[in-house]
């Protein structure tokens, strides 16, 4: 098929133009779940049709735009992005159908900007120009602004505000650091000719400086990270997923895109700093998350503390950390999700999120239940489950690089069994001291199709990694490359 990325970027879009001719609220919803079934299977291609044996870009469709400004229609994948784009568009069905009978004000108004969103966010991970990466990072801002404030909890105009003053207030310093590396790199926007120009080492540390704190809200790095429990605890079912499985990972892709390869010098400056803060929201996401009585508030400062671990990965300058932060990128959108969606389940039948409502779920529920239990153990990152296997590849690259900060990390591990083994405890094993408990039903079919195929993907990556590191190893051992003075960092990060 010709124009594959494109038709993977804009069919939600058009999906949504569509939506918006429709009136009836039922046929909206089959048409955005057809629409984000049509956009996986489209996707699939890019999948199977990926060379493995080069780190070029591929897919690639360029085309002039607004030439006056020099800014380019320029898309395509690599190994790092292919993940990603799989990723959302996997996920995106399972948020229509979490959201069929939960959604039950505006329904319509509700799938169009989930269709919109998940234009927005697929086109950030194909963007190759950076203008236009900015245009799709900000483009997303608006639908989960909307998505949070229209259809969240009781608090939610306060949590939708936060989020997009923390996110806007970021978006602005990327902005200044964009303009500035397209007047000083050669009047281009072009990402592939920009991580090529050797920008001036005094300004790289000003530009990273802006570009990090622009990523670290979206991660969220501590201390950008307070808004994530607010959003988390008050948005749908769905706009928790979008936010936790891809929404996050926009923040590493961008020191992935930029940061590493185009800001070296300054990558290799600020890495104690970064790793420091990473440990910190490891231990301080894990500690939070125990203090917890409410599940989403829980799983939201796990995010934290596994979002933590991507960011370790990432600057230790190796390829067992590089490749193991992009799997953790991947193995957190599918746990974390899961368990959001888990949350869904229960919190359709019960309209409650505290902890202490529930108990004796394991005679009610058995088979959700077990799931829960298969995404829990996931989370910690038990043998034989995808958290494994990135996790333990993150820690290898940290003990490479600096003993201490893989030895600081691995105390989150442990932390996290603490908490989900007390929340499984609580939630499944206890008695069921609340009559209400005894009356629930176990999954229905729709919610079997949403949780299902989300366990097959936690065994998948757990017993058999291969297919995601080789997808991936080309696209990182470039980035290695392309990232000079890696003993600087090492001898910089060991004082």
């Amino acid at each position: 098929m010709d124009h594959l990325i494109s038709w993977v970027i804009f069919l939600p879009l058009i999906g949504a133009a569509i939506a918006l001719l429709v009136r009836d609220h039922q046929t909206v919803k089959i048409i955005t779940l057809v629409i984000t079934v049509a956009d996986f299977l489209i996707s699939l291609p890019l999948w199977l049709g990926f060379d493995h044996g080069t780190a070029a870009f591929q897919f690639v469709e360029k085309a002039a735009w607004i030439p006056t400004f020099h800014i380019n229609y320029h898309v395509g994948i690599d190994g790092i992005s292919l993940l990603l784009v799989i990723m959302t568009t996997f996920l995106a069905p399972f948020c229509v159908l979490c959201s069929w009978h939960a959604i039950a004000e505006r329904s319509r108004e509700f799938m169009i900007n989930l269709l919109v969103m998940q234009t927005a966010m697929i086109g950030v991970f194909c963007a190759l120009d950076m203008a236009l990466f900015y245009i799709f990072w900000e483009a997303m801002l608006i639908p989960m602004y909307l998505i949070i404030g229209v259809w969240g909890g009781v608090n939610r105009i306060y949590a939708a505000v936060k989020f997009f003053l923390y996110t806007l207030a970021g978006s602005l310093l990327l902005l200044v650091a964009l303009i500035y590396m397209f007047f000083n790199g050669g009047h281009t926007f072009d990402i592939p000719t920009l991580m090529t120009v050797g920008f001036d080492p005094r300004a790289q540390m000003w530009l990273f400086a802006a570009m990090l704190i622009a990523f670290a809200i979206k991660v969220p790095m501590f201390p950008f990270h307070t808004w994530l429990p607010h959003a988390h605890v008050q948005a749908p079912t769905a706009g928790s997923v979008i936010l936790a499985s891809v929404m996050l990972k926009m923040g590493t892709y961008g020191f992935l895109r930029f940061c590493l390869p185009m800001l070296t010098d300054a990558s290799i400056s600020y890495t104690p700093l970064i790793l420091t803060l990473s440990v910190i929201a490891v231990i301080y996401g894990a500690y939070m998350a125990l203090a917890q009585s409410d599940i989403k508030k829980l799983i939201a400062y796990s995010s934290v503390s596994h979002m933590g671990f991507v960011m370790i990965g990432m600057f230790v300058y190796n390829q067992q950390g590089i490749e193991g932060a992009i799997l953790q990128m991947i193995n957190h959108g599918v746990t974390t999700g899961a368990l959001f969606l888990c949350v869904g389940v229960i919190y359709d039948r019960r309209h409650t999120r505290e902890i202490s409502e529930y108990g004796g779920l394991a005679k009610t529920m058995p088979v959700f239940c077990t799931m829960f239990m298969i995404f829990t153990f996931s989370s910690i990152g038990l043998p034989g489950t995808n958290g494994f296997v990135g996790e333990f590849l993150v820690l290898l690259g940290a003990y490479k690089f600096h003993p201490l900060t893989s030895v600081l990390a691995a105390t989150g591990i442990v932390l996290g069994a603490v908490y989900m083994l007390h929340l499984v405890a609580r939630m499944v094993w206890s008695e069921c001291s609340n009559p209400e408990n005894q009356k629930l039903t176990d999954l229905n079919l729709r919610e079997w199709f949403v949780l299902a195929p989300l366990v097959v993907m936690v065994f998948w990556i757990g017993l058999y990694p291969a297919p995601f590191l080789d997808v991936m190893h080309e696209s990182v051992l470039h980035l290695l490359d392309q990232t000079a003075g890696v003993a600087g960092a090492q001898q910089i990060a060991m004082n």
